[in-house]
C-alpha cells in the first residue's frame, strides 16, 4: 500500500508530458548534441593535447612551462595584447563619433555614409593589409612619406586592423545612442547646462556599457584575427601567427595546442567582462520616453559631416586601392591595367575552384544553418520543464563568440582527426568547413532568433495547443512566417562570415576544398599580390552581390508577411 500510494503521489506531481512537450525536448536535446559534437568534445581534445607529449603521454604542465620559458612565444603575447589595447583606443573614438553623427546630428546623407562604413563587413580581413602594403610597402607609392620607417610590424596590423574592427564597433554603438530620450535633454536645455555638461552627464552614461561591449568586441576581433597580422606583420609575431607556424610550418601540435589555449585565454576573459557589463546595463529608456529628433545645429553638425566625409573617404580609399592594385600588369614593373590577375588559375592550381568552394561553403552554411539555429533557439525558448539542461545549453550557444576561429580550426583537427572517432569520415570533406563555419558563427544567430522569439507573445502556442494543434504545425505555419526576416539575416549572416573567414578553415581544408580566402594567403605568400587582391576584390563583390540579392528578399518577404504588423 505504502509503495502504491507513493507511486499515485509521484503521478499527480508530475503528469504525464504530451507530445508537443516531448517534441520541444527532443529539439533541446538534439541542440546539446550539437553543440557537444562541434564545441565541447572538440575543445576537450584541444585541451588533452596540451598536455601530451609527440607519442601523446601524459605530462602535465610541461608543455606550457616550456612555452613560459620560451622568450619569442611568449613576446607574441604582449605583442598581441598591446596592438589590441592601441587599436581599441584608435577606433571606440572614430566608432563613436562617426555613430554620433549618424543618430545625434541632422547631417545629410546618413543612409550613404551608414552603408559605406560596413562596407569591410563584405570583406575578408586581409584586403586593407593588402591596399596599405601598395600605398606604404617596399615600392609602395606613398612609401616616401614613412621617412625611412616600415609599414610591416605593428603599425600596419593596426591600421588594417581600424579599418576592419570599424564597422562592428559602429553597429553597437549606433544602437547604444539610438535610444535617446528627448526629455532629457529638454530638461538639461531648459536648466542652461552647456553642451560638454550634456554629453558628460546624459549622452556618455547611457552608451557607456555599448562603449564597453564595443570595446571588448574589437579587442576580441584584433587579438584573435590571423589574415591581417600574417600579410602585413613582417617579423613581428602575435598569438594567432605563433599558432599558424607551429601546426603548419614545424608540425608541433603539443605546442599549437598550448598557443591556442593562450590564444583563447584573452579572448574568454573579454567575452567575460563583456557579459558582466551587460548584466549592469539597466534600461535607459521607458515607456513614457520621447524619441530624440536632432535639431539643425552648424557647430555640431559641421565638424560631424567633415568627420563621416573623411572616414568614408579613406574606406573607398582603401577599397579603391585594393581594386586598382587587383588590375596592376605587373607590381610595381608594370602598372597598365589588365584583367589577367583574375586568371587565377594561372596563380593556383585550384584557379576558380577555390571560389566556388567558397560559394559553396557559405551557400550550405547558411542554408543549413539558419533554419537549425532557429529551431534550437525556439526549442530552447519553448520547452519546459528539462531543468538545468537549457542553462547549459543556452550557455553553450553563447560559447563561439569568444572562441577565435584558428583554436576552433586546431580543435577540429585533434578530434574529427582521431582514429577512434566514429565522425572522422567527414575530415577533409567540405562537410567539415560547414560544420566548423556554423559553429563558428552560432552565437549570433542563435542571439538574434531568442530576441525575435521574445517578441512574440507565447499566446499563440497555447491558443494552437486548446485547438489540438500539433506544435510543429504552429511552428511551421505561425512562427516561421512571422520571424522569416531574421532568419534571412540570420541566413545572409552566415553566409558573409563564412565567404570571408579564413582563420576557421586555414588548418581544415583538403586541396580539393580550399576556400578562396586560403587561395587569397597562399597567393600572398608566394609574392603574387596582385592575384591576391583580385581575389579580395571577387569575395567582397560576391558578398555584395549577395547581400543585394538579401535586401530585394527581404522587401519582398517583410511586405507579404509583415503587413499584419501596419494598421
Amino acid at each position: 500500500m505504502t509503495v502504491a500510494a507513493a507511486t499515485v503521489g509521484a503521478l499527480r506531481v508530475r503528469p504525464q508530458r504530451s507530445a508537443d512537450d516531448l517534441v520541444l525536448i527532443g529539439v533541446v536535446v538534439l541542440a546539446a548534441v550539437f553543440l557537444a559534437v562541434t564545441l565541447v568534445a572538440p575543445f576537450g581534445a584541444l585541451l588533452a593535447k596540451s598536455f601530451q607529449n609527440e607519442r601523446g603521454d601524459f605530462v602535465g604542465l610541461a608543455n606550457f612551462i616550456r612555452y613560459v620559458e620560451t622568450p619569442a612565444l611568449l613576446g607574441s603575447l604582449w605583442n598581441s595584447i598591446w596592438v589590441a589595447a592601441v587599436t581599441t583606443a584608435i577606433v571606440l573614438p572614430l566608432a563613436f563619433g562617426f555613430a554620433y553623427a549618424l543618430t545625434r546630428s541632422a547631417i545629410p546623407l546618413k543612409p550613404a555614409f551608414r552603408a559605406i562604413a560596413l562596407i569591410p563587413i563584405l570583406a575578408p580581413s586581409l584586403l586593407p593589409a593588402l591596399a596599405l602594403i601598395y600605398l606604404f610597402g617596399n615600392q609602395g607609392l606613398l612609401k616616401p612619406l614613412l621617412m625611412g620607417g616600415t609599414i610591416y610590424g605593428p603599425a600596419g596590423i593596426i591600421v588594417s586592423q581600424v579599418f576592419y574592427c570599424f564597422p562592428p564597433a559602429l553597429l553597437i554603438l549606433s544602437t547604444a545612442l539610438a535610444g535617446a530620450d528627448a526629455r532629457l535633454y529638454e530638461a538639461a536645455e531648459a536648466l542652461r547646462a552647456t553642451r560638454v555638461r550634456v554629453m558628460r552627464t546624459v549622452t556618455l552614461p547611457s552608451a557607456r556599457y555599448g562603449m564597453v561591449s564595443a570595446g571588448f568586441v574589437v579587442f576580441t576581433l584584433v587579438i584573435t584575427d590571423f589574415g591581417i597580422p600574417k600579410v602585413i606583420g613582417g617579423s613581428f609575431n602575435v598569438l594567432a601567427t605563433d599558432v599558424y607556424k607551429q601546426v603548419v610550418g614545424q608540425q608541433n601540435f603539443q605546442m599549437g595546442a598550448v598557443v591556442g589555449m593562450v590564444l583563447l585565454a584573452p579572448a574568454v576573459l573579454a567575452f567575460l567582462a563583456d557579459r558582466w557589463a551587460q548584466r549592469r546595463q539597466t534600461s535607459s529608456v521607458s515607456a513614457r520616453a520621447v524619441p530624440y529628433v536632432p535639431k539643425r545645429r552648424a557647430p555640431r553638425d559641421w565638424p560631424l559631416l567633415v568627420l563621416c566625409i573623411t572616414i568614408s573617404a579613406l574606406m573607398i580609399g582603401i577599397i579603391g586601392i585594393a581594386a586598382w592594385g587587383s588590375l596592376i600588369t605587373f607590381w610595381p614593373w608594370n602598372l597598365s591595367l589588365t584583367l589577367a590577375n583574375y586568371e587565377f588559375g594561372r596563380f593556383d592550381s585550384a584557379g576558380w575552384g577555390s571560389w566556388w568552394n567558397s560559394v559553396t561553403l557559405a551557400a550550405w552554411t547558411a542554408a543549413i544553418g539558419a533554419p537549425l539555429v532557429f529551431l534550437f533557439a525556439y526549442g530552447m525558448e519553448r520547452a519546459k520543464g528539462i531543468g538545468a539542461l537549457a542553462g547549459l545549453v543556452r550557455f553553450a550557444a553563447t560559447v563561439p563568440l569568444a572562441v577565435p576561429g584558428l583554436v576552433l580550426g586546431i580543435a577540429y583537427i585533434f578530434f574529427f582527426n582521431a582514429p577512434a572517432n566514429p565522425l572522422g569520415f567527414i575530415y577533409g570533406t567540405p562537410a567539415i568547413l560547414v560544420l566548423n563555419s556554423l559553429a563558428h558563427f552560432y552565437t549570433v544567430g542563435h542571439l538574434a532568433s531568442v530576441t525575435a522569439l521574445k517578441q512574440l507573445d507565447p499566446e499563440f502556442e497555447s491558443v494552437a495547443a486548446s485547438l489540438k494543434v500539433p506544435v510543429w504545425r504552429s511552428f511551421l505555419a505561425v512562427t516561421v512566417p512571422i520571424s522569416l526576416p531574421v532568419i534571412l539575416d540570420v541566413a545572409i549572416y552566415l553566409f558573409v562570415n563564412a565567404m570571408t573567414t579564413v582563420s576557421a578553415v586555414v588548418f581544415l581544408y583538403a586541396p580539393d576544398t580550399k576556400p578562396a580566402a586560403v587561395a587569397l594567403v597562399q597567393m600572398d605568400e608566394a609574392g603574387q599580390a596582385s592575384a591576391a587582391a583580385a581575389m579580395a576584390m571577387t569575395i567582397l563583390l560576391t558578398s555584395a552581390a549577395v547581400k543585394g540579392v538579401h535586401v530585394l528578399a527581404d522587401g519582398i518577404i517583410t511586405r507579404r508577411t509583415q503587413a499584419w504588423r501596419n494598421r
